[in-house]
């Protein structure tokens, strides 16, 4: 007799359930991955983390998804290509929260899985996340939730951020308005007041200081920030890179290297050509600094506080000038990072998507329309069973 099949996983429902977490961000610097434990009513009890880690692309593959950023010869089949490598990478991540955990493939409900943006136009409606999902549910044995954003851009919204829906639910208070800043190649942030939340894409996060750093020493990123601490902020540099209009523009907006790539730092670069490149480096920290200030200033004047997560909090630099640029007309905003909130900054976004895939696997809404622009709430995803 034929066995019936295991029914799929995405349509189970229990009091909690395990779902894996995989998130690679614009920094292009590897994926992190989360285990975790989710409760069916997020109101009536947290996360429980059970277990995370981060592998790095290799120099091969994140100059293919540089080389995707932009036009280039051949770049269906490149494209292609790459999703598979990263698939197989996921794939990786994905068994080895499993290993760390001591738990099985089929114990997880889902796999909540970003992709890596090539492109985000949503002026255009479009946005573009490569990735393979249908071999990562192959290789894992696991259903797989993809392709987030696409349903919100049909909706005439961003299709991102998508984090502050989870922000709200996991980090929000109704007695104070907080705001949780990502700071990853781009920097969004997340303002949660008691009775609404909004959030939008502030500028360059690490973007330009990976750039530099590496376009001046050939490193991936500035240790510490211990290059820009070496430098002086520019103070005319800087009003030249804070004059790009996307900056000034109203919420609901999103941004990425689209917008933010090379070419748009040199041409900004070129009438200060005798800046010490050191200086340089410390302008691009305060760049990221000032635009993150000045969204909380605009935006959230009655913040009590400030949680930052992603790889930005590890530069030492851009924490301090963003702490003093915090502090504006006598008032003392006080900085934070997430893990004073019970989630270490580097397992925030990969907990995200799987508090996105338990969102689709329950049929409820991923988005907050106040954020995206979208016409309303919509269930994101598409399912790949396993």
């Amino acid at each position: 007799m034929t066995p019936e099949p295991t029914p799929s996983l995405a349509a189970a429902t229990t009091d909690s359930d395990l779902y894996i977490g995989l998130m690679s961000g614009t920094s292009l610097d590897g994926v992190d991955a989360v285990l975790a434990r989710l409760p069916a009513n997020p109101e009536q009890a947290s996360p429980e983390l059970l277990a995370h880690i981060h592998l790095p692309f290799s120099a091969e593959l994140r100059a293919a998804l540089l080389l995707l950023q932009a036009p280039a010869p051949d770049e269906i089949q490149q494209e292609a290509l790459a999703g598979n490598r990263l698939a197989n990478l996921y794939a990786t991540a994905a068994a080895q929260v499993l290993a760390q955990a001591q738990l099985s493939a089929n114990m997880v409900r889902a796999v909540g899985s970003h992709g890596q943006t090539i492109r985000h136009r949503p002026e255009l409606g479009y946005t573009r996340q490569i990735q393979n999902p249908a071999l990562l549910a192959e290789l894992c044995g696991i259903d797989v939730i993809a392709d987030f954003r696409s349903r919100d851009i049909a909706a005439g919204g961003q299709g991102a951020p998508l984090v502050p829906a989870f922000h709200q639910a996991l980090f929000a208070s109704s007695k104070e308005t907080r705001v949780v800043v990502n700071i990853g190649g781009i920097s969004n942030i997340s303002i949660l007041g008691p009775e609404q939340v909004i959030g939008f894409d502030t500028g360059p996060g690490n973007v330009f200081l990976d750039t530099w750093i590496g376009q001046q020493h050939g490193l991936p990123y500035d240790a510490d920030g211990s290059w820009a601490d070496s430098g002086a902020v520019n103070p005319d540099l800087l009003q030249a890179l804070l004059s790009e209009p996307f900056l000034a523009l109203p919420p609901p907006k999103s941004t990425g290297r689209d917008l933010f790539h090379g070419p748009w730092l040199q041409q900004r670069l070129v009438p200060f050509a005798s800046v010490p490149a050191a200086d340089v480096q410390a302008t691009l920290a305060a760049l990221t600094a000032t635009t993150i200030a000045d969204a909380i200033h605009r935006h959230a004047p009655e913040a009590s506080a400030v949680y930052a997560c992603g790889g930005g909090v590890f530069n030492r630099c851009l924490m301090r000038l963003l702490e003093q640029a915090l502090q504006r007309d006598g008032k003392a905003l006080s900085l934070h990072t997430t893990t004073d909130m019970g989630i270490a900054p580097m397992q925030v976004e990969a907990l995200a998507f799987a508090w996105l895939a338990q969102q689709f696997c329950e049929r409820r809404p991923g988005n907050l329309p106040a954020v995206t622009g979208a016409r309303g709430p919509r269930i994101l995803g598409a399912l790949y069973p396993r």
